[in-house]
């Protein structure tokens, strides 16, 4: 049900929801040391999709992400996401670069995500005469590495976790994103402050979800994605959170994951399964020990699970 691969080889490897791409236009810069994985639920059709694409940007460019579907059409926004995202941040990246001096190209790729994750959320809505997307949207997080920078942008409440090593050598988890959750109080304001209603129901106590000012529906569990275009009106926006981190020689590696890993797995955890891995086996690695998180809870359907991985440094294991 999934994929694992290195771009060790040029060209596409393709299998069910995650792709690798290796767009390098040579064969000089080192290969990408990664990889990317989805895995089937137990909820019917897997809507999560990842991408991993070397030569992004530039030829020692790398992008990551991970795109979490729900609703009816779920499944659909989350590939679409995947497919059309890449090129529309490439796109405008190239239109805030042609009208500025191009010193801060780090300022230029955040500005890049905010304008593309824009356009995605547009074009799914321009779709709608085929599409039903009103209570279906997806997720995404995405890291792009530029040289020895990150720019970091999220929506929703997939994960992005760097590992990193401190000075005694242990390995430890560094989160670099927040779940944008209704529960988080900043997205909650907003939320109320459109009139949207914020409230858990009582079989699931736990979760708080998003819900129309007078009707009880969609119940949306997360307060910003792709989509979900009854609600965009209440405060559930598609304008991602974007940060940068510079990364230093004891960063080893970023793995992106939907909360199909999270809520079974702590970033500890996954850090830890991430060291012991090889590049190449790592995103099924983290996959596999969320399915048997899952097995704890014989009596919930585990969700689907995907998992988009990159190493900064060639020797990874046993850090």
């Amino acid at each position: 049900m999934g994929i694992c691969m290195s771009c060790a080889s040029s060209g596409v490897g393709t299998y069910e929801n995650a792709v690798i791409i290796d767009s390098r236009s040579d064969n000089k810069t080192p290969s990408l040391l990664g990889s990317a994985y989805s895995q089937q639920g137990g909820k019917g059709i897997n809507q999560d999709s990842a991408i991993l694409q070397q030569g992004f940007g530039m030829d020692d460019g790398v992008l990551c992400g991970v795109f979490d579907g729900h609703g009816m059409n779920g499944h659909v926004a989350s590939i679409l996401v995947r497919e059309l995202l890449p090129s529309l941040l490439l796109d405008q990246k190239k239109s805030i670069s042609s009208s500025t001096d191009g010193n801060d190209y780090v300022e230029e790729w955040s500005k890049a995500c905010v304008g593309a994750y824009q356009v995605m959320d547009d074009e799914l809505k321009s779709r709608r005469e085929n599409l039903d997307f009103s209570c279906s949207g997806t997720t995404s997080v995405t890291v792009i590495k530029q040289g020895e920078d990150l720019v970091i942008a999220n929506l929703g409440d997939s994960r992005a976790v760097l590992g990193t090593s401190s000075d005694n050598g242990e390995m430890k988890a560094v989160q670099l994103t927040t779940d944008l959750k209704p529960s988080v109080p900043e997205e909650a304001e907003r939320i109320t402050k459109s009139k949207g209603r914020i409230f858990a129901l009582v079989n699931e106590a736990h979760i708080e979800r998003v819900w129309l000012p007078n009707q009880y529906y969609p119940g949306l569990a997360m307060a910003r994605a792709f989509g979900d275009f009854d609600l965009k009106e209440y405060g559930v926006i598609a304008v991602p959170q974007v940060s940068h981190h510079r990364l230093s020689n004891n960063d080893k590696f970023v793995v992106l994951a939907s909360d199909g890993v999270w809520d079974v797995l702590s970033n500890d955890q996954v850090v830890s399964i991430m060291s012991s891995a090889g590049p190449e086996t790592a995103a099924k690695a983290v996959v596999d020990a969320a399915v048997v998180g899952w097995r704890r809870f014989p009596h919930v359907k585990m969700d689907d699970i995907s998992v988009s991985c990159m190493f900064f440094h060639e020797r990874s294991q046993n850090l």
